[in-house]
């Protein structure tokens, strides 16, 4: 895991971008990540991309945060995080009767589907906001530092030749 973050780091500072550009372009992507509909997040990195002039490499790391293995953490964060912003209890979910089977279960689970449906998508177009804004924030002051260590040490390295 660490090697990973690591190496994410190291691709981020190679960006030929200002620290300012590549950290907006990484949050952005984080906020791509925890778009509500599922399918669209590739495509919508590219089109923010190319309209806004942002980085491919920046945004689609950001974007790229939610893969198969957190999809179901970070929705389930955002879904409860609008029932709280729109005062729906997250406890009806285990109102599941699961001893019903065929239609009866479809139609239950479509009833509670319906019930979840806002506060999935408020839930997690916010919690995509908070994350964006705090990547924005972690992804600047990390390429600010790296690129003025990257700096300094070529000119110690220039200096010394």
């Amino acid at each position: 895991m660490a090697h990973r973050l690591q190496r994410f780091g190291q691709l981020l500072l190679r960006v030929n971008d200002s620290p300012h550009r590549t950290a907006l372009a990484f949050g952005v992507g984080v906020f791509i990540a925890f778009f509500p509909v599922i399918g669209v997040h590739t495509a919508m990195a590219f089109a923010i991309a190319f309209f806004f002039r942002l980085n491919r490499v920046a945004l689609l790391l950001g974007a790229y945060i939610n893969n198969p293995w957190t999809l179901g953490p970070l929705f389930s964060l955002g879904t409860l995080i609008g029932c709280f912003l729109t005062g729906v209890s997250p406890n009806e979910i285990w109102s599941i009767d699961w001893s019903l089977a065929g239609h009866g279960f479809c139609s239950e689970m479509l009833d509670l589907a319906r019930q979840f449906i806002w506060p999935f998508i408020v839930g997690n177009l916010s919690a995509g906001l908070i994350a964006s804004l705090l990547s924005y924030g972690v992804a600047r002051r990390i390429l600010t530092r790296g690129r003025v260590s990257v700096v300094s040490s070529r000119a110690t390295a220039d200096s010394s030749s």
